[in-house]
């Protein structure tokens, strides 16, 4: 039985794809299934980056056959170039940003309540925060609480998590996205770090993690260019905003 239809503004859920073949099709079909058993006004923008299998195909044929299903694509592999178009194209007054092995609609519901309440401008699922669960394997827990240390240590930042799970009201946090000077995986974490310096209230609320599909793209592959793009960020927020502080 369908919920009573939900009197909020159009809802945009981003999602970043590359390389997902085997779960793209399933997993949009269920999503699109339980937003439309919530009965809300939504889109759904599918942002294809570079795929090499038949991802761009089965996003486009989505998109074809589902009237909230939108696809985006850009030429190269780059996941924070992905995740920042759908942010600037979207059109909804809340912006989601899911992963397409998580889908997770609990964590909608519970960030734009917070939203709706007009004291929380950002919303940010934390896989680490009290009362969270994360069921990845070991190495992957791992990683995200060495990663999170270093951007305490190198940045300051103040929170437990910044990749993954997220919501924001558009009109607060696109000239945050527009400020933003780094790209691939290091986009999403500067977006939340963005946020707090642009003083844009951002709050963290705990998600169970339950991944469908083991990386897209191989973790240690992954370090040189996190590495690059996290002293191109230490250089913008440290040490630039030391010298105009100057």
């Amino acid at each position: 039985m369908a919920e009573k239809k939900k009197t909020r503004p159009l809802v945009s859920i981003v999602i970043p794809v590359y390389n997902e073949a085997a779960i793209v099709e399933r997993s949009t079909r269920e999503l699109v299934e339980q937003l439309d058993r919530k009965g809300w006004d939504y889109e759904l923008l599918l942002s294809e980056n570079g795929s090499k299998d038949s991802t761009p195909e089965i996003v486009d044929e989505l998109h074809a056959e589902l009237p909230r299903v939108r696809a985006l694509h850009t030429s190269e592999p780059n996941y924070g170039k992905a995740l920042k178009n759908g942010m600037l194209d979207a059109r909804g007054t809340y912006v989601i940003c899911e992963e397409i092995d998580l889908c997770d609609v609990d964590f909608h519901t519970r960030a734009l309540r917070l939203l709706e309440r007009g004291d929380v401008e950002m919303v940010v699922g934390s896989k680490v925060v009290q009362g969270s669960r994360d069921e990845r394997p070991l190495t992957r827990r791992v990683a995200t609480r060495t990663y999170n240390g270093l951007l305490r240590l190198a940045l300051k930042f103040k929170g437990t998590d910044t990749h993954g799970l997220k919501a924001f009201k558009r009109d607060r946090l696109i000239a945050v996205a527009n400020a933003c000077v780094t790209e691939r995986d290091v986009f999403a974490s500067e977006f939340v770090i963005r946020a707090g310096i642009m003083n844009r209230k951002v709050v963290e609320i705990p998600i169970e993690l339950h991944e469908k599909r083991r990386p897209s793209v191989n973790l240690y592959k992954r370090v040189p260019k996190v590495l690059k793009n996290l002293g191109t960020l230490f250089v913008e927020i440290r040490i630039k905003n030391r010298n105009r502080e100057g």
